[in-house]
């Protein structure tokens, strides 16, 4: 049985939790409170060292990082449309996840954790301006298609979703890019679309 650590409010979690809906997959989902400091217990370290969420495990095979457990379940359990095998597409699409744990974790993501969550670490001005670079491009390149990437979604709208649809938790005004409005709507209406807080 797939078991899945996470937060609700986590859009780590949620982007695991999604395609794990959409690939009709059975799991059972195991809440990781973050307040309470569970994710630094000595039993949750155990299966994930770095004491972070999402984590998945699939039998012996216990894998962290929302990207790389996407790439996991689509290898695994999902078929060419997740994720490609010949190079360039395949390259296509890994881009994007580079661009979820750049650009989108550096923009809307910080924005929401420096507003939602209250993490006044975060350079708020950096994140803003990282947020309007990234929207900014992600609406110019969803101007010409559907979707990130192919006439169908990928792994790549799975990974950038998230923290994007979140971004008026991070005070980001989604307005000026209709595009990528319409592409989180295009998101949303996938069979079995789940939906998440915020979202």
């Amino acid at each position: 049985m797939i078991k899945l650590y996470g937060l609700e409010l986590s859009g780590n979690s949620y982007k695991v939790k999604l395609f794990l809906e959409l690939l009709k997959l059975e799991y059972e989902w195991i809440t990781v409170d973050l307040m309470k400091g569970e994710h630094k217990s000595p039993e949750y370290l155990a299966l994930n060292p770095f004491g972070q969420v999402p984590l998945l495990t699939d039998g012996e095979t216990k894998l962290a990082d929302a990207q790389a457990i996407l790439v996991y379940l689509a290898r695994r359990y999902g078929d060419e449309q997740w994720l490609p095998e010949d190079a360039l597409p395949l390259a296509q699409v890994i881009r994007w996840l580079s661009t979820t744990a750049g650009e989108v974790r550096q923009g809307p993501e910080n924005a929401r954790l420096y507003h939602f969550f209250g993490v006044t670490s975060i350079n708020i001005d950096r994140a803003d301006e990282k947020a309007e670079y990234i929207l900014t491009q992600l609406d110019q390149h969803l101007s010409t298609r559907t979707w990130l990437e192919f006439e169908h979604p990928t792994i790549a709208d799975i990974a950038v979703f998230p923290y994007v649809a979140l971004a008026s938790d991070g005070k980001i005004d989604l307005s000026p890019y209709p595009n990528v409005l319409a592409w989180i709507e295009r998101v949303k209406q996938l069979p079995d679309y789940v939906p998440m807080p915020g979202i």
